[in-house]
């Protein structure tokens, strides 16, 4: 009973050390993304190779993560079509299991075809686990994938990661769109 009143403390905490969704203007979130994105591209080539072959990209580059036991996680994120914003999104999550500490990280989905670039508005509220296929790209993964294997579904990259906390990844994340301040 202690530890469970121990871990709801502490993730009682950790909500208010998540900052607001809505804190960034469109035009601050779109240049955080922006620079996440090439950050990305800069440190992994694979993910500008994808990049180039992708109909969209959502970047999240400032995601916080904090937990003891029960984690909770939270960024916004700006989707580019074209190399033109077409929208803005937040993530949200939250995870129960082993886990510890806080960590700021990003991530970028890249979607390979119009279809997965349709369910994130069309689902309302797209929850990755059940979307089209995702491909979440790690250092092994990395190695045997190329444009031409990937030509459908959503692939995912992190970035930035800082912090102590073991583990990323996005099951049971859920990724809505909002409209930022000006």
């Amino acid at each position: 009973m202690k530890k469970r009143i121990l871990s709801l403390v502490i993730s009682i905490s950790c909500i208010a050390i998540i900052p607001e969704a809505s804190a960034s203007s469109a035009h601050e979130l779109g240049a955080k993304a922006e620079r996440g994105l090439e950050h990305l591209y800069h440190y992994n080539r694979k993910a500008r190779e994808i990049g180039e072959k992708a109909v969209a990209v959502l970047v999240f580059p400032d995601i916080i993560k904090a937990g003891f036991m029960v984690g909770l996680q939270r960024g916004d994120g700006v989707l580019f079509k074209n190399g033109e914003v077409a929208g803005y999104y937040n993530t949200t999550a939250a995870s129960y299991g082993l886990q510890a500490g806080i960590q700021k990280f990003g991530y970028a989905l890249f979607f390979m075809d119009e279809e997965s670039l349709h369910y994130l508005d069309k689902s309302g509220g797209f929850e990755v686990g059940t979307a089209p296929s995702l491909v979440v790209v790690d250092e092994g993964v990395a190695k045997s994938l190329s444009t031409t294997t990937l030509q459908k579904g959503i692939c995912a990259f992190f970035f930035s990661q800082k912090g102590l906390m073991a583990g990323l990844s996005l099951q049971g994340t859920k990724i809505t769109r909002f409209i930022p301040s000006e």
